[in-house]
């Protein structure tokens, strides 16, 4: 049965009410499982400080609690995120006597319209999420797989350890895999979801990859380990945006964005935009310092970190 990942956007420590603490970092993994359902919650620590610690909690989500105690720039910006990530599904957790009526004109025409309201009751959250959890059904039929590096570190008797989602098909013991952009080879000698030992992981499985043919320094946060050949590697981007409603002005040549695409998050330059009609859907064409993996026809975000309290500016759709 297949891994859920939910992002708990909500004040520090709201999600240890709602699984085991795992792994923390600018981003904390609260794990929960029942019998063969299992559930990860990902909190952004660091968050509003970095926008990344947000966005890595995002990226993997399948599903998102939102626990609003105001209305406030960093509510918008948390819609805005969810919203241009693509995350259908979740709960809106509304505290301090807001209603459901008060933010029905902030959230209208993004996804965090169709949230479903829930009471601020942790317990029975976890409960409904489980039931969610234990409902999926596990593809095994994908040869092929990837899975973005989020953590990389040494385990004595062991050998490299990665821990990451994975984002596409499946990965199996003892597979050969690609690690992007590096382009180098490495073995898969085990692995682990939920700290059980399993034959495979699929899409949605947080796993733990043993790895035989380099060291962990050698590897970094959004590096994509590969079986797939379908996946493009490039520092020049290019393909048609959508800017946010609440965007003030047309993108100009020569500005630094970020791009944000599974566990990777790189700034980019802007070389070139082409507009007609509409600024808020240009053209554009970036380069970045670092290749960024993705899949064909990929849809990357779009921030601008010296935005101050609008940072998400949108999302690109890759030629």
């Amino acid at each position: 049965m297949p891994n859920l990942n939910v992002a708990v956007l909500a004040p520090v420590g709201y999600a240890k009410d709602l699984g085991k603490a795992g792994t923390a970092s600018d981003i904390t993994f609260y794990n929960l499982k029942k019998g063969e359902a299992t559930v990860t919650f990902l909190e952004p620590t660091r968050y509003p400080e970095r926008l990344a610690s947000l966005f890595f909690a995002v990226s993997p989500a399948r599903a998102a609690i939102l626990v609003v105690d105001a209305v406030t720039a960093q509510f918008g910006e948390q819609v805005l995120m969810l919203d241009c990530m693509g995350v259908r599904e979740g709960y809106l957790v509304l505290r301090n006597y807001l209603t459901p009526e008060q933010l029905a004109p902030l959230i209208r025409g993004t996804v965090v319209g169709a949230y479903l309201v829930r009471e601020d009751d942790p317990i029975a959250l976890r409960e409904e999420i489980l039931t969610r959890a234990s409902a999926l059904v596990e593809d095994q039929s994908p040869p092929t797989g990837a899975v973005p590096v989020d953590h990389a570190f040494p385990v004595k008797g062991i050998g490299t350890v990665v821990l990451g989602d994975v984002v596409l098909g499946a990965v199996r013991r003892h597979d050969t895999m690609r690690v992007l952009p590096s382009n180098r080879s490495v073995q898969v000698r085990s692995i682990q979801r939920h700290d059980d030992d399993a034959p495979a992981g699929y899409v949605g499985d947080r796993v733990g990859l043993a790895l035989k043919g380099i060291e962990a320094d050698d590897l970094v946060r959004g590096d994509v380990l590969a079986t797939t050949d379908d996946l493009v590697s490039s520092a020049h981007l290019s393909g048609r945006a959508s800017l946010v409603r609440y965007w003030p002005a047309p993108l100009k040549e020569g500005m630094v964005l970020t791009v944000g695409h599974w566990m990777q998050f790189l700034p980019a330059r802007v070389l070139g935009i082409g507009v007609e009609g509409d600024w808020r859907r240009p053209q554009l064409r970036l380069e970045l310092e670092r290749p960024l993996v993705y899949p064909p026809d990929a849809r990357i975000l779009l921030c601008w970190l010296d935005g101050g309290k609008l940072r998400v500016v949108g999302s690109l759709t890759l030629d």
